[in-house]
């Protein structure tokens, strides 16, 4: 494991229910600022049953950006946590949401 995983895993693992987090912002809380694009790549190789909250975790629109299954699973996943997203995957109120 590199050290920007393990940073990355570290901070992932204390965003609390019901926030959120853009890929940008979790690169810079983990320390490594303009590295959105790597903690997407990253977060995609997660296995199936980590219990890592990878689904609280959108881009900087306030949209989820995976596809398919994917994004079904992600969105049911928010709203379990009381985060409401309309049909497109952007979420309702995304500012009232963000880990600050």
């Amino acid at each position: 494991m590199t050290e920007f995983e393990s940073a990355l895993y570290h901070t992932l693992a204390v965003l609390p229910a019901g926030k959120l987090s853009t890929y940008g912002q979790l690169a810079k809380r983990c320390g490594y600022p303009n590295y959105a694009r790597h903690v997407g790549k990253t977060l995609s190789k997660l296995p199936k049953n980590s219990d890592l909250p990878w689904f609280r975790v959108v881009n900087s629109q306030g949209k989820i950006s995976l596809t398919g299954d994917a994004f079904l699973r992600q969105k049911s996943r928010l709203k379990d946590e009381g985060i409401n997203i309309n049909e497109n995957g952007k979420v309702i109120n995304f500012r009232h949401f963000l880990w600050e």
